[in-house]
């Protein structure tokens, strides 16, 4: 009997481990098993991606908010060969053999693991330290914005990451010396402005720094008695002086050599083989296979219809003479539309921007079916960063539900707010632009986590210009200055598409982009600056938003043809959003299946009747 117990047991371990081998490192039996490995193991490697997720922060499960990421070339190599690998595994599976919803889910997951391996020629042909997104202040973003601080241990994380700061420098240099050797060096405008930027940022008082402040502020929030706490803000002070510092002045020091070899070419045509790292970034951001030609002549074509609307508002409020740009200026400093640069004026203008989104959210259940359940939470981008920071950004609801979404309105300039162009901007970042579509994306329930994520920008970003028409069409902007402000933001749109294109393929000066779209926009010098700037370190990805958005309405208005007064505005949205982020030909195939489902049920009720 002992033996046939132990045979048994001996039976059922096997089994268990060849399952166990299976879902970890061969091809798991259950296809969505592989869907869901496929995220985990790469987030398994990137303590900062999980962090952002949420899952498993301060919970026995919590092995890594203690940690910042590997970013070293190592790395890249190793995340690069997972990603071949799953592809592979992924292929393996029958298609045919899966239910629809998985059919969905691999062909969404192999869109993006190719497209990863098609960039592995240009995996270096990036600016890891820029002005916009580098390294040195996205941590500290990071630190102030997504690590949680609970108790004393996540506090004791906080400061080990602190310690960390100055070997992902060291590993950033790695990369920058490759990318030098191989002749991907940033223009020198950039290079000058982190260095202002780092520079600035070692000069604060360490008590000063967000990084203490931080620390401070979130402790003050927790149930941890007072000497601790002076002890971990302590030791705070002592990573900060003793190992953050020293490791900005070492970024600072390869950072300034590069200044001698530095030029004011902008575009990435000048980067080896650039012309085939434009197109490819084209085909990453926007998933069409738009040439950079066609990109130019559709954002003409955009810019035109679109400023022939803007005059006629402009001449209607007594703006009669300049460019549209000018005009638009010229209506922006009237003191009728802005705000006094008064003491407490700043906490006005986001008491301002919570009430659009609140009035607006009131009034959505005509539109949308489906709404997400995650707050929205008005903040001021972080002070230390704002200079070289957009108009205003949103940041994702964690997937527990712990951390609401983040809509940052940078207020560095207080004559850059005009109040006609304040709704427009608060519908794209908030309600119902990205805080509805990336929250019910996370809220998805019974799909792989990989489809919880917002991976395809002209969906995500052609959603967010969308929902600006939507709010107009809804009678939120029925002032026509409203409706300026709404077309302007369409227009700066347009225009990306024409200065990204002439920037990177067809060897526009940061000058000639800057000059083109102030004359088109009357945005601030400030702001198109931000803009140009950021385009040239981003290239290909400010052409998604119009192009999504324009596929968007072109389903819209297919659907609303086929079906005629079956046509709900409210299923069309849901249909939309109901599966998260899409390239943008599987998006049209979801709404060409919603439209023939529709009428079949159409053609059915006539039959019953």
């Amino acid at each position: 009997m002992k033996k046939i117990i132990l045979r048994t047991l001996a039976v059922i371990l096997l089994i268990f481990s060849w399952w166990g081998y299976k879902l970890v490192w061969g091809k798991p039996f259950n296809v969505n098993h592989f869907f869901e490995r496929a995220l985990i193991t790469f987030a398994l490697e990137d303590p900062e991606m999980l962090t952002q997720l949420g899952m498993i922060e301060n919970t026995f499960l919590d092995f890594h908010s203690d940690d910042l990421t590997d970013r070293s070339m190592a790395f890249d190599e190793k995340m690069m060969g997972k990603i071949k690998q799953n592809l592979a595994t992924l292929r393996s599976y029958d298609l045919e053999d899966l239910n629809a919803s998985q059919q969905l889910s691999y062909r969404i997951l192999e869109y993006f693991l190719q497209t990863m391996v098609d960039g592995e020629a240009f995996q270096y042909h990036s600016y890891p330290v820029n002005q916009l997104f580098g390294v040195q202040n996205n941590l500290p973003s990071f630190m102030e914005s997504m690590h949680r601080i609970e108790d004393e241990g996540s506090a004791r994380n906080y400061l080990s990451r602190l310690s960390q700061i100055d070997r992902v420098f060291e590993q950033t240099i790695e990369g920058l010396q490759h990318r030098q050797d191989i002749g991907v060096v940033p223009p020198r405008f950039v290079i000058e402005k982190v260095l202002t930027e780092m520079r600035g940022f070692i000069e604060t008082p360490v008590q000063e720094n967000i990084l203490y402040e931080t620390l401070s502020r979130k402790l003050a929030e927790t149930e941890v008695d007072s000497t601790t706490i002076a002890e971990l803000l302590a030791e705070a002070e002592e990573i900060i002086t003793g190992d953050v510092y020293p490791g900005y002045r070492v970024l600072i020091d390869f950072m300034a050599g590069q200044l001698d070899i530095a030029t004011t070419e902008n575009g990435v045509w000048k980067l080896p083989s650039g012309e085939e790292f434009y197109q490819y970034t084209l085909k990453l951001f926007t998933s069409t296979d738009y040439t950079p030609d066609d990109i130019h002549a559709l954002g003409l074509s955009e810019v035109a219809r679109i400023e022939k609307q803007m005059l006629s508002i402009l001449r209607d409020e007594g703006f009669t003479s300049g460019t549209v740009g000018a005009r638009v200026q010229a209506l922006q400093k009237d003191p009728r539309f802005q705000y006094p640069d008064t003491a407490g004026v700043r906490d006005q203008i986001m008491a301002d921007y919570q009430a659009i989104l609140d009035e607006i959210d009131a009034g959505m259940d005509r539109a949308f079916n489906l709404r997400p359940e995650s707050g929205l939470e008005v903040l001021r981008v972080p002070e230390f960063k704002e200079e070289t920071a957009p108009g205003a950004y949103y940041q994702p609801p964690s997937m527990d539900g712990k951390r609401p979404g983040k809509f940052y309105a940078n207020l560095r300039d207080i004559s850059e707010i005009s109040k006609p162009f304040m709704r427009t901007l608060a519908y794209h970042e908030g309600i119902p632009g990205h805080h509805y579509q990336i929250s019910i994306q996370t809220e998805l329930q019974n799909v792989p986590m990989i489809r919880r994520l917002p991976l395809f920008t002209a969906y995500t970003e052609g959603w967010g210009l969308y929902a600006e028409r939507v709010a107009w069409e809804l009678g939120f902007q029925d002032d026509p200055l409203d409706n300026l402000g709404r077309l302007q933001a369409e227009m700066m749109r347009a225009v990306r598409l024409v200065v990204d294109s002439g920037l990177h393929a067809k060897r526009w000066t940061r000058e000639k982009a800057i000059d083109y779209m102030l004359e088109k926009t009357g945005m601030s010098e400030s702001d198109v600056v931000t803009e140009i700037e950021r385009y040239i370190v981003m290239p290909g990805q400010a052409t998604a938003y119009k192009v999504g958005m324009l596929k968007i309405l072109e389903l819209r208005e297919k659907a609303r043809t086929a079906l005629g007064e079956a046509f709900d505005i409210r299923e069309f949205h849901t249909t939309v959003l109901q599966n998260g982020a899409l390239p943008l030909t599987m998006l049209e195939e979801q709404v060409d299946d919603y439209i023939r489902k529709t009428l079949e049920t159409q053609e059915q009720l006539r039959r019953d009747s």
